[in-house]
């Protein structure tokens, strides 16, 4: 069994993984070993999409582990006591770039000094009129427990959730069907695009449009029982 260990402090956990049996590697791995928090573990999707993910606590935050040690974790991978759990992404696209995400995609506005206005529509149906505030955030169950949980006070476990951010009058969140789609036109900029915590970021100008829908593509969690 081989592993690419992937996060920080990684000589903290080198030692327990060779004991474990577990062979780390640099390519051609089983199994990516997040170690680390929940942040880390987003980071490792984004870098190795698709390859199962071990999750193993290195942070205080890190809500997606198990409740088991970490070296019971190994043992448990060892002894193949796990099942490989799928989680869907999203997808946003703008002016023919994309963006990936596990969590959520967020849509906000460049200027903090400076409120958006948009519009949104799902499917083709339009939500309401102009909307103005700090944007909003799209969620999968999966990240339904970060940003979207903190404007919301809520998490689901099906659908894709639709939170709106500071707007100026009440929107009421949403939980959509997975394979809906969002759609966001820009009145009032500019606003940016994130997914998850990644670098990367699609910048939306008055009259863009970003779509966000369920990807094709899904997480892998090696989940220990």
């Amino acid at each position: 069994m081989k592993a690419i260990l992937f996060g920080r402090n990684l000589e903290l956990i080198k030692p327990l993984i060779k004991k474990s049996g577990i062979e780390i590697v640099k390519s051609k791995p089983d199994f990516v070993i997040s170690y680390g928090g929940d942040g880390t573990l987003m980071q490792s999707e984004y870098k190795f999409p698709g390859i199962p993910k071990i999750i193993l606590k290195g942070s205080l935050i890190c809500k997606k582990a198990s409740s088991f040690t970490n070296e019971e974790v190994l043992k448990r991978i060892k002894e193949k006591k796990y099942k490989i759990k799928n989680y869907f992404k999203l997808e946003a696209e703008a002016n023919k770039k994309k963006l990936l995400a596990v969590n959520d995609i967020v849509v906000h506005n460049k200027n903090p000094r400076h409120a958006i206005r948009y519009r949104v529509w799902i499917d083709d149906k339009e939500i309401g009129k102009d909307v103005i505030g700090d944007g909003l955030v799209i969620a999968t169950p999966f990240g339904s427990t970060g940003y979207y949980r903190s404007i919301t006070d809520s998490f689901f476990e099906l659908g894709i959730g639709l939170a709106f951010n500071n707007s100026t009058e009440q929107f009421d969140h949403m939980v959509l069907g997975e394979e809906r789609n969002v759609r966001v036109k820009i009145i009032r900029g500019p606003a940016v695009v994130y997914a998850d915590n990644q670098e990367n970021h699609l910048d939306l100008s008055i009259d863009s449009e970003v779509v966000i829908k369920k990807s094709k593509e899904l997480m892998r969690v090696a989940e220990v029982f």
